[in-house]
């Protein structure tokens, strides 16, 4: 079969994005039934989460680099078939310790992640780049609320190993998909890895990377801090049903996909900096007005839930645009500047989900998660201040 020589389309980008999210989630309903399966306690089996996680984290560490020495197309589709591979072991496994071995390196899958970021970084300008990544995380961000219910269906009629199964199926058809529509995007690949490790202090040393990694990281750590929080606060205080609750987690996935389609609608003719920045105020401004009306004795369950609307609406505003800023330091680099990025944002909201599980208490739980919300946003906002006072003394010709 003749390899392809056209850019990816947009869908591709989409489901080899999408897919690296359902890995996540998809079988989290059947972790009790897993459980009692392998005949481990829960702690051992929650590793497929934990552990795929940290993984995930050092796989981005990797497959940047390597997409930018060898190129994407090679990048993408090794590790995507790796994830089909490792995905039939966990179906098949009959150990945990085959399972979880199979379960760490599924986290290959990762790589659709990182280096469809960089794909489109590499087929675009800056902003019509932030304006179709935008486009692609708002389809993927429906992955989260979508794979659990069907997880948990699979897990109702046909078993633990059914999810598993899928995921084989998703990964051997999106790894054909690649294959026939997927040309190389990278055309600046240096000769040798020495050549490219050369580059690294030019990326490393720019204060516009690090703030717009940070920014990124302390967006996406104001998501993490809710959905820890937010079941201890919807029990504690509103005596949701879990129905009720998971209606409420989905509304700030649902300002993630609003804001995501705005950066779509405007990114092409709006500096990314000023997007970002908007984002953050927004972000910033709901956890703020929210912990206002809880300290005056006027909090309620839309108060809480409305703030997450804005940190939702408000990443939705920042986090492609941040993404592409970030590549756009070092074009050449920009399969490594996603990796780097993307592991420092795993590590962050590793950071801040166990910070929030030790400072929720019953009595104080909507302080606290509105209190951590607000104090990542708030640092999200001045790490994008700070990349607005680098650009204002060192402007780049460019539109970043």
């Amino acid at each position: 079969m003749a390899e392809t020589r056209t850019p990816p389309h947009l869908i591709t980008l989409v489901l080899a994005t999408a897919i690296g999210v359902l890995s996540v989630n998809m079988f989290l309903p059947s972790l009790p039934n897993m459980s009692v399966a392998f005949g481990v306690d829960y702690g051992v089996i929650n590793l497929s989460v934990a552990g795929y996680l940290l993984v995930t984290a050092v796989m981005q560490l990797g497959v940047g680099p390597l997409s930018d020495r060898f190129g994407r197309r090679p990048a993408m589709l090794g590790a995507m078939g790796i994830f089909a591979l490792a995905s039939v072991g966990c179906a098949l496994a009959e150990s945990i310790e085959v399972f979880l071995a199979c379960r760490m390196v599924q986290g290959t899958v990762v790589a659709g992640q990182v280096v469809a970021r960089a794909a489109i970084r590499d087929m675009y300008p800056p902003n019509e780049a932030a304006s179709k990544l935008g486009y692609v995380t708002m389809a993927m961000a429906l992955a989260p609320m979508l794979g659990p219910m069907l997880g948990g269906v699979l897990e109702m009629g046909f078993g633990w190993r059914a999810s598993f199964w899928l995921y084989s199926g998703m990964g051997f058809g999106i790894l054909l998909l690649l294959w026939l529509d997927f040309g190389e995007t990278n055309t600046t690949q240096p000769a040798t890895f020495a050549a490219q490790i050369r580059q690294y202090p030019e990326l490393f040393a720019s204060r516009r990377f690090w703030g717009y990694s940070l920014c990124a990281a302390f967006s996406i750590g104001g998501f993490y801090a809710f959905i820890t929080g937010a079941p201890l606060v919807a029990a504690a205080w509103f005596d949701l049903s879990p129905a009720l609750l998971g209606l409420g987690i989905g509304i700030i996935t649902a300002g993630f996909v609003v804001g995501n389609f705005v950066t779509g609608l405007i990114a092409k003719r709006t500096k990314l900096i000023w997007m970002i920045i908007a984002g953050r105020v927004v972000a910033t401004a709901g956890p703020l007005l929210g912990l206002i009306l809880f300290l005056a004795g006027q909090g309620t369950v839309w108060v809480f839930f409305g703030a997450a609307v804005f940190v939702g609406f408000g990443n939705g505003l920042t986090v492609a645009n941040a993404t592409v800023g970030l590549m756009s330091v070092r074009p050449a680099l920009a399969g490594s500047a996603s990796g780097l990025s993307g592991a420092l944002v795993v590590v962050l909201g590793a950071v801040l989900t166990s910070a929030t599980g030790i400072m929720v208490t019953p009595e104080t739980a909507p302080f606290a998660v509105l209190g951590m919300m607000l104090g990542s946003s708030a640092l999200g906002l001045l790490s994008a201040l700070y990349v607005l006072r680098v650009d204002l003394r060192d402007p780049l010709p460019d539109a970043t």
